[in-house]
C-alpha cells in the first residue's frame, strides 16, 4: 500500500480529566472517500477538531505525506491544505457565488481596492474545472441547497484544500441533490482530493465510501474496506456489548384504556413533518428515533408551536388546541426541553437562580419588584429536587457542568407542572453519571403520570427509557414498535437506516 496522505497516530485527548480519545489511529490514502462513524460521544468530532486545529491533542502525532506537522489552529490546518465543510452552511445568501467563494480573500489592487473582474474570472475557472454549471454572478440565496453544498466545496478547493472533511453533507439535501453530490465526489476523487465523510446514513456510506473507520468510547474499533463489510458488521462495532445497569429496560405499567394526554392527528409542517399521527398516554414514555434530518426535532417544534403547522391537529387532554405561539403550548400544559440547551434553553451569563425563575417572574413579583424571598425559595427547592450540583444559586449557569446545566433546563419547566414533556436529546454532551441521573428523573416523571416524548440519537438511552418507539424517515412515521418487540439495538438501527 502506498504511503498514507494523512496519519494520525495514538491521538489522545481529555477534558476535565475525562478521556474522550484514547490512543486513536486514523489514516487516509490519497483520493479515497473514508467514512468516519460512531455514536454520539464516540469521539468523531473531537478527532476532527484536532485535525482542523480547533483542539490540540494531549498525546500523539499527525503526519502529512509521512512528515510530522503541528496543527495548532485553523490557519495551520489551511496551510496544510485541510478544510472542513460543516453541516451548517457558512455562505451568505445575499452575496454572489464569486463573493462567497473568495470572501475575506478577494483579489485586490495595490491600494486595497477590490478586483471584481479577477474574482469572477477565478470563480469561473474553478467552477469550470469542477464541471459545476453555476454562474459566478448569481446570488447564492436564489439557489437550491444542493448548489450551496457545491459552492462550499468550491470555496474549500479555492484555498487549495487536498483533504476535505464533510460533516453530514446530505442531511439537508433531496434525493436528487444527493445523487448530484455523489457524482461530484467522484470527480473530486479523480482529481486526487481525499475526503473524510461523516454520516449516520449507512446506505450512503456503502454507496460512496472506500473505507470505514468506527470509533466507540474514544477508541478506533474498526478500519476496513467497505467491500469487505456488511451493514451488520458496522452496526455491531458501533454498538459494542457494553450495557450499564442504568440502560437496562424494565417494562413499566401505564394505562392505555384512558384518554390520551396528547394526540397528534395528520400533522404537517414544512418539508420535514408530513402527515404524522400518534397518541401519548399518561405515564407513557414515547421514544422518537430517526436519522439526522428525518424530522425528529421539527416534529417537536411543530407540536410546541415554534414552527407553524400546515395542517393537522394537536389535542391535549381531549381538547383541540389552536396554538399560535409557544406561550399557548405552555398554557395548555406542554413543555419542550430543546436540543441545544446552551443556546435555546439557558441564559448562560445569568445565575442558576435567574435561569430557574425565568418562566415565573411575573408570579414572583411584589409590586414592581421581584420578591427575592419567594424567588430564592423556589430556586433552592428546584436545586434540591433535581440534585443540581452548585454551591450557590447565584453562580453563573455557564460555570456548571453540562449535566447540571441540563438539569436547570428541566427544573425550570417542571416547576410549571406540565402534562406533556418533550425532551429533544436530553442527555447530549453530559457525562455518564449525569446521564444516569437525568434518565432516572425522566422515569420518575412518567411514573407520576406525565406523558413523556424522548427524541434521541443515543439508541441505548432510547431503548432504556421508552415504552414505545416511533421511527421517523423523511418526515413520516416509518415504523412503530412496542419496546418489548425490540430484542436488540441492531434491530432498531436497521429500521432507522431503512432496512
Amino acid at each position: 500500500m502506498e504511503q498514507a496522505v494523512l496519519s494520525m497516530k495514538s491521538i489522545s485527548k481529555s477534558f476535565n480529566g475525562i478521556p474522550v480519545l484514547k490512543a486513536v489511529d486514523f489514516s487516509l490514502q490519497k483520493g479515497e472517500v473514508h467514512a468516519l462513524m460512531g455514536g454520539n460521544g464516540a469521539g468523531k468530532s473531537t478527532l476532527m477538531k484536532i485535525l482542523t486545529g480547533v483542539y490540540t491533542a494531549d498525546e500523539g502525532e499527525i503526519l502529512l505525506d509521512g512528515e510530522p506537522v503541528e496543527i495548532k489552529d485553523i490557519k495551520d490546518a489551511r496551510a496544510n491544505h485541510i478544510a472542513m465543510i460543516y453541516q451548517e452552511f457558512s455562505l451568505i445568501p445575499t452575496l454572489t457565488v464569486a463573493q462567497n467563494i473568495f470572501l475575506t480573500r478577494e483579489p485586490r489592487t495595490k491600494v486595497g481596492l477590490l478586483k471584481d473582474k479577477a474574482c469572477i474570472e477565478k470563480t469561473k475557472a474553478l467552477l469550470n474545472e469542477l464541471e459545476v454549471d453555476i454562474s459566478p454572478h448569481v446570488v447564492v440565496g436564489t439557489l437550491g441547497v444542493g448548489y450551496w453544498q457545491m459552492i462550499e466545496i468550491a470555496k474549500a478547493l479555492s484555498q487549495e484544500a487536498k483533504i476535505l472533511i464533510m460533516d453530514e453533507p446530505t442531511s439537508s439535501l433531496t434525493k436528487k441533490e444527493t445523487e448530484i453530490l455523489f457524482s461530484f465526489i467522484e470527480k473530486l476523487k479523480k482529481r486526487g482530493i481525499t475526503i473524510i465523510y461523516i454520516s449516520h446514513r449507512m446506505d450512503e456510506i456503502f454507496q460512496v465510501c472506500d473505507r470505514i473507520t468506527v470509533l466507540r468510547d474514544g477508541k478506533n474499533v474498526l478500519t476496513e474496506a467497505c467491500s469487505r463489510l456488511r451493514m451488520e458488521d458496522v452496526i455491531r462495532h458501533m454498538v459494542g456489548s457494553k450495557m450499564d445497569k442504568a440502560f437496562e429496560w424494565k417494562e413499566r405499567p401505564y394505562a392505555t384504556d384512558v384518554p390520551p394526554v396528547l394526540e397528534v392527528r395528520h400533522l404537517s409542517a414544512g418539508e420535514k413533518v408530513k402527515d404524522i399521527s400518534f397518541q401519548l398516554y399518561p405515564g407513557e414514555i414515547l421514544g422518537i428515533a430517526g436519522l439526522m434530518g428525518s424530522g425528529r426535532s421539527e416534529l417537536a417544534r411543530a407540536i410546541f408551536a415554534i414552527d407553524p403547522k400546515d395542517g393537522g391537529e394537536v389535542i391535549v387532554k381531549g381538547k383541540a388546541c389552536t396554538f399560535k405561539s409557544p406561550a399557548d403550548s405552555i398554557k395548555a400544559g406542554i413543555a419542550l426541553i430543546p436540543e441545544d440547551r446552551r443556546i435555546q434553553g439557558l441564559v448562560l451569563d445569568h445565575s442558576v437562580k435567574e435561569n430557574l425563575i425565568l418562566p415565573f417572574v411575573k408570579h414572583l413579583k411584589k409590586g414592581f419588584l421581584l420578591d427575592e424571598r419567594k424567588a430564592n425559595h423556589l430556586a433552592g427547592g428546584l436545586v434540591k429536587k433535581l440534585n443540581i450540583k452548585t454551591d450557590d444559586i447565584h453562580k453563573a449557569a455557564k460555570r456548571l457542568s453540562g449535566g447540571n446545566q441540563q438539569k436547570i433546563v428541566l427544573a425550570k419547566w417542571l416547576a410549571n407542572e406540565p402534562d406533556v414533556l418533550i425532551l429533544d436529546e436530553p442527555t447530549i454532551g453530559v457525562d455518564i453519571a449525569a446521564k444516569t441521573e437525568i434518565m432516572e428523573i425522566i422515569r420518575e416523571l412518567a411514573d407520576s403520570g406525565k406523558g413523556i416524548i424522548v427524541i434521541s440519537s443515543e439508541l441505548p438511552e432510547l431503548l432504556a427509557l421508552s415504552d414505545r418507539v416511533l421511527v421517523l424517515h423523511e418526515g413520516t412515521i416509518k415504523k412503530e414498535y412496542r419496546r418489548k418487540e425490540i430484542h436488540a439495538e441492531e434491530e432498531l438501527q436497521h429500521a432507522i437506516q431503512g432496512y
